[in-house]
This record gives C-alpha cells, sequence and structure tokens, in this order.
C-alpha cells in the first residue's frame, strides 16, 4: 500500500500533464475550435472514464438483446488490436486479428446485426449507412472520450469496486479524463455490483456520484452461465465443488470472475494477461504445463475463459485440439438490481421514441 501510494506521487506530475491536455482539448470542444458531429440516426454510446474493466462488452450486448428484434441495430468498435486498417465491416467467419475480439463477438453472437470496425467513428457511421441504408441505431463501443461524434444518447459506466470518484488520471490512476467529465453522460451505470447490495449502500454511492439534475443512475451485476466448449457450444458442463479451475483470462480486472468461480469449484489456478492480449504458441504450452501440473488427485478438473478471450484463443485451434485442453468459456449476462431492469429498458426506449433529427 505504501509503495503504490509512493508511485502515485511520483507519478502525478505527468497526470498533470495529461490532465492538460485533455483539459485543451475539451476546451476546444466547447468553444466550437473541434465540432461534434451529430446523426440522423439515434447513436447510444456506452463507454467509461477508467481504461478498461468496467464491463462495456456485456452491457452493450444486453441492449442488443433489447433491441433487435424490434429495430435494425448496428455497432461499431475501434476494433482494438487488430492488424488491419480503416473501416471494415465484420464477419462471423473472420478473426480476432482482422476484427478485434469484441467486434467478433458482437457478430458471433449476433449474426443478424451490422457490425463495423474503425478507426474514426465519425467517418465510419456514414459507411455502416450505406451498408445497410435500413439501419435504425448505432451502439458505439467504448467512445465516452471520443467527441467527433455527439451520441444522443451517452451511457457512463463506473465498476462497483473501482468507481471513477476514487481513481485518479493516467498513469497514477486508470482515468482517462477528469472526474468531471462525467457530467457529459446521460445515464450511469455501476457494474459489477455484487449479487447481493443492500439499499442504503445503493444510497450512499448515489451520494458520492453526485448526479446532476437530468442524470439517471443503475446498478448492474454479472449473472453467469453455464461453460461450453470453445469448439462445440452445444458441448456444456457446470463448474462444481470438486472441480479444479485453471482460469485463462486476458482481459481488464479479473476478481469479480475469479470471486465467482471460486464459490463455484474446489480451486482455482490463473494465468493472467494483459487486456486484449493475443496468445502466442509458446503460451498456449505454458497453458498447458499449467493444466497438467494441477493435481486433482482424482477430481475433475477443467481450463475456463471468457467469452473475449475465446476468440482468441480459438486461433490456436490445432494445438488445442490435439493436445486435448479441456478449454471452457464462460458465458455472462448484464442483469440490474432494485428491479431496475423495466426502468433502464424504458429510458433506452424512450431515447429511441422521442428521437428528432
Amino acid at each position: 500500500m505504501v509503495y503504490a501510494t509512493l508511485v502515485k506521487i511520483l507519478l502525478s506530475p505527468f497526470s498533470l500533464l495529461y490532465g492538460l491536455g485533455i483539459s485543451l482539448r475539451n476546451l476546444f470542444y466547447r468553444t466550437g475550435m473541434l465540432r461534434s458531429v451529430s446523426f440522423s440516426i439515434p447513436v447510444i454510446s456506452v463507454g467509461n472514464l477508467s481504461v478498461g474493466g468496467a464491463g462495456k462488452t456485456p452491457h452493450i450486448e444486453y441492449i442488443i438483446r433489447l433491441l433487435k428484434d424490434y429495430v435494425n441495430v448496428a455497432t461499431l468498435s475501434r476494433g482494438y488490436g487488430r492488424k488491419t486498417q480503416g473501416f471494415m465491416v465484420v464477419e462471423s467467419h473472420m478473426n480476432a486479428e482482422q476484427a478485434g475480439d469484441e467486434p467478433l463477438q458482437f457478430k458471433r453472437k449476433f449474426p443478424e446485426i451490422l457490425v463495423g470496425v474503425a478507426e474514426s467513428r465519425a467517418l465510419a457511421i456514414p459507411r455502416l449507412l450505406m451498408e445497410d441504408p435500413d439501419t435504425q441505431v448505432v451502439l458505439l463501443d467504448d467512445a465516452f472520450q471520443h467527441r467527433a461524434v455527439a451520441p444522443g444518447l451517452n451511457i457512463l459506466l463506473t465498476e462497483y469496486g473501482n468507481l471513477f470518484t476514487r481513481d485518479f488520471l493516467l498513469p497514477s490512476g486508470r482515468l482517462r479524463e477528469w472526474r468531471s467529465a462525467y457530467r457529459r453522460a446521460d445515464v450511469l451505470v455501476v457494474t459489477k455490483c455484487p449479487p447481493e447490495l443492500e439499499l442504503s449502500e445503493k444510497e450512499a454511492l448515489i451520494r458520492e456520484l453526485k448526479l446532476l439534475p437530468h442524470q439517471k443512475v443503475y446498478f448492474s451485476y454479472y449473472e453467469y452461465g453455464t461453460p461450453y466448449y470453445l469448439f462445440n457450444p452445444r458441448f456444456q458442463t457446470n463448474l462444481q465443488q470438486d472441480r479444479d479451475v485453471l482460469l485463462v483470462s486476458a482481459i481488464a480486472r479479473t476478481d469479480y470472475l475469479k470471486t465467482y468461480v471460486s464459490q463455484n469449484s474446489n480451486a482455482v489456478f490463473t494465468l493472467e494477461y494483459e487486456d486484449h492480449h493475443f496468445f502466442e504458441e509458446s503460451e498456449l504450452g505454458d497453458i498447458k504445463k499449467a493444466f497438467e501440473n494441477i493435481t486433482a488427485e482424482g477430481r475433475q478438473k477443467m481450463i475456463l475463459t471468457t467469452e473475449k478471450d475465446a476468440v482468441r484463443l480459438e486461433m490456436h485451434k490445432q494445438f488445442i485440439v490435439e493436445n486435448k485442453l479441456p478449454v471452457f468459456v464462460m458465458p455472462v449476462q448484464v442483469q440490474f438490481h432494485f428491479d431496475e431492469k423495466t426502468q433502464f429498458d424504458q429510458t433506452i426506449k424512450d431515447f429511441l421514441l422521442n428521437f428528432k433529427v
């Protein structure tokens, strides 16, 4: 703790310089020196102030499920980590190096929607509309800081265990903007809450967030499904108290997942990599060795990973199959506390119903 505090102090001058740059950019937008583009169709942004870990992907998937049967939905992401450039429509047969892990995950799970990736969202939205003129709403993935587009509805996520109110600017903290940037949000969602959340704690968090009169806040948590085999989703298996688990992950902030797996298995061993990490062949060898070193003493054992990691691990199908590694994927969906699901859904629907060009 003392070491971490010292590091923050030493890095604080760099955070100040970074913050000055961010303030200057935001000043340019406020004064009109830089302009945000608006579009003639509804645009919903889902983002966060910190670097990764707030749960953007599951929340975007929640909105997709909410809307896809009623309107034509498109998603637009940067496609972080992909080895391609420019605007591209994502197809299910692509791999993560071509499309990026999260966009490919969207397309695989919801093949009926249009999924695009591009560095410039302002230029990409017209391209999406050219690809499918019947598109009725665009969901922007991780676009809170990308102010070149003015979304009609701005949803800001903040993680229960790492609220932006308690964080600091990069590099001494994980914030990409000053805390005050939350004022641009229309909706705030406190994500990854414990499955049981007391009303008194909800009220305390609302006071800490200091909402503006126009802002709404909701509290969500993860509901994990039944793990399925990486190369055959129909083959499923439950976590069990007599089973040891090797959890392989390359996502930001895994504490929430590790807690759940620990509570539902005998023992958890972890191999963690940086967020969006593309696995090398040698690292698959490390995973194999770590799995073989688990002495389950008659118990069953399995390798477990996340949906986002799965689209990167599947690129090593030959190695995984040849070495008979039992890699299972943990599906996850967002749920809302305090019967707020209906209210959150209505917020999205009201925005679409009342949208004006």
